[in-house]
């Protein structure tokens, strides 16, 4: 998985860092449990209502209620089940498995939820969305809601190429990005109608092609996925915050349309992790206005934590700022609980992923991989059970 940000030319799959990035996101293909437990117990009894999550007064933190309490995001990606299944080729016929993975998610302690949803499950056309799958997220929703869940919802999902509808590849970039308005229309309409819906995640990690024009609107595939997706084949001389800029517009003007409360933000890598100058694209001013919250996907390296923090810190841009995914891929455990110690005074969330494979269940494999998540859950829970005898 890939983004871009200013100054950084030409992410495509031959970049080096791109190819390392997709490298150490190859330990995704393994059955890991990927969690970050919360830091406070659970934010409701079952089916106790949720207040919806607004921007508190300091413009850096979520406060929810009459009474502005404070609230931190502490969630799971549900990309996929452990067969590497997207949510949307299970839940029609196995509708108790998502409910029961939620209510996993839950006990663990976190009370959000990221799901990603594919653009060609929830559209037939253009202007014509699938009521069947809207109705499935209704009641995706719905469970969520009953399990005191908040879910962050990203869109315009392609990572399976056989899903991606023909005639979404052959519209020409203005079509493309109406039919993408349209997808972001129609699960507003729904969506928004839910308090318990924490967010909207306009794209996951988008990026756009380098000096040349690009031929496919897919790059970097990972283990049969593609997460990564071009705003654009040609720039056409246009200013990268330009094409960034008409985009982020263009979709959060649609959700406005429908729903004018939820909050907005898309899902990058931060380049300044790699390249020190490297400032941020998408919540560059002018660029990001339409976002409220700013979210970055992290994955510290051993030996440079001190280097991670301050890389997320050229994300502190005057928004909450939310680790909406994260993982010790590359460092050790006790390194990235420091990263969480030294970035949660400034952060207001943090997101690891949930497969749907439970600590037990990973114990009883007694693989090398299920060994290693369940000492990571192991010291997660610890830490969670530290922080609730000091935050009662």
């Amino acid at each position: 998985m890939t983004t871009w940000d200013a100054g950084v030319a030409g992410a495509l799959p031959s970049d080096p860092f791109v190819c390392g990035w997709i490298d150490m996101k190859r330990w995704s293909a393994v059955p890991l449990l990927l969690v970050l437990v919360a830091a406070c117990p659970p934010d409701a009894r079952a089916g106790e209502p949720l207040a919806r999550i607004r921007v508190g007064a300091d413009g850096r933190s979520f406060v929810r209620g009459e009474h502005d309490a404070r609230w931190v995001a502490w969630g799971v990606n549900y990309d996929h089940d452990g067969q590497g299944r997207l949510l949307e080729e299970y839940w029609a016929d196995e509708w108790q498995t998502v409910v029961e993975d939620l209510r996993e998610i839950r006990d663990m302690g976190f009370n959000a939820v990221r799901i990603h949803l594919q653009f060609g499950r929830l559209m037939q056309a253009p202007n014509v969305p699938n009521e069947e799958n809207l109705a499935r997220l209704d009641r995706l929703i719905k469970e969520a809601a009953d399990l005191g869940l908040y879910l962050d919802i990203t869109g315009l999902g392609c990572y399976h190429r056989q899903d991606v509808p023909p005639w979404y590849d052959e519209l020409p970039e203005d079509g493309r990005w109406a039919a993408q308005a349209g997808f972001w229309r129609a699960v507003a309409g729904v969506a928004g109608r839910h308090p318990n819906v924490f967010c909207y995640d306009l794209m996951n990690e988008p990026i756009l092609p380098g000096g040349e024009p690009a031929s496919d609107w897919l790059a970097g595939e990972l283990g049969g996925k593609f997460f990564v997706q071009r705003l654009t084949l040609d720039l056409t001389g246009r200013p990268r915050p330009e094409v960034a800029r008409a985009w982020v517009a263009q979709q959060a003007a649609a959700i406005r349309g429908v729903d004018a409360d939820t909050l907005l933000t898309v899902g990058v890598i931060p380049w300044a992790h790699t390249f020190p100058k490297a400032k941020p694209l998408f919540y560059a001013p002018g660029v990001g206005d339409p976002l409220d919250v700013v979210s970055v996907h992290f994955y510290p390296k051993a030996g440079e934590i001190e280097r991670a923090v301050e890389a997320l810190r050229v994300y502190d841009v005057g928004k909450p700022l939310v680790v909406e995914e994260m993982f010790p891929l590359a460092c050790s455990i006790d390194e990235m609980h420091r990263f969480i110690d030294e970035t949660e005074g400034f952060v207001a969330g943090y997101f690891s992923f949930y497969w749907g494979t439970t600590i037990e269940e990973l114990e009883r494999e007694q693989t090398l991989a299920a060994g290693i998540t369940a000492a990571w859950l192991r010291s997660l829970r610890a830490r969670a059970a530290a922080r609730a005898t000091r935050d009662p």
